[in-house]
């Protein structure tokens, strides 16, 4: 059976601005699994229209590594450090990396923004035991937020981690 900490896992690498591809390089070349998501944009200058690729996500690459190779990961020059959530690093699931490469292969100009709650803002949960159930944002704080699920005629009242929802078209 394998080591624990010999699992790969992707993790998110925060890196100096505007040094996203050439810490992608630098990871891949110690042979490490990489991805530095890029989007194709058109840019124009005062004598022509060309197409180049800028990163999707401003100073963050992702690495695919075990535990035994995050030290390495966070010795390569440009690397700042991981991204942590909750004190960990923050680890990304397999299926979000591939729906991010899926998408950046069908579209250009794809603008990556995070999700802005507001209060009474309809949202759907994505995760966990209510899954797919639909609420209205009560509180917003830094990680979670209190959403009221309104269905079978009462209302349940949960804090649910803010990565876990999304917006619900209005009812």
């Amino acid at each position: 059976m394998k080591n624990p900490a010999s699992i790969r896992k992707w993790l998110a690498v925060y890196t100096r601005p505007r040094w996203e591809k050439k810490v992608n390089q630098l990871l891949a070349a110690q042979e490490l699994e990489t991805y530095c998501p890029l989007n194709k944009v058109r840019r124009k200058w005062s004598d022509r229209i060309k197409t180049v690729e800028e990163p999707l996500f401003k100073s963050y690459v992702f690495v695919k590594v075990s535990d035994e190779d995050r030290a390495a990961v966070r010795m390569t020059n440009g690397a700042i450090n991981f991204v942590y959530w909750n004190g960990k690093p923050a680890v990304i699931r397999e299926k979000e990396i591939t729906a991010i490469r899926r998408f950046l292969n069908e579209y250009e100009n794809v603008i990556a923004r995070p999700i802005d709650l507001k209060l009474n803002q309809r949202v759907r949960i994505t995760a966990g035991t209510l899954m797919d159930q639909e609420g209205k944002v009560l509180d917003v704080r830094r990680k979670t937020a209190k959403v009221a699920i309104d269905s079978l005629g009462y209302i349940l009242i949960a804090y649910i981690d803010r990565t876990k929802l999304t917006s619900a078209p209005a009812r």
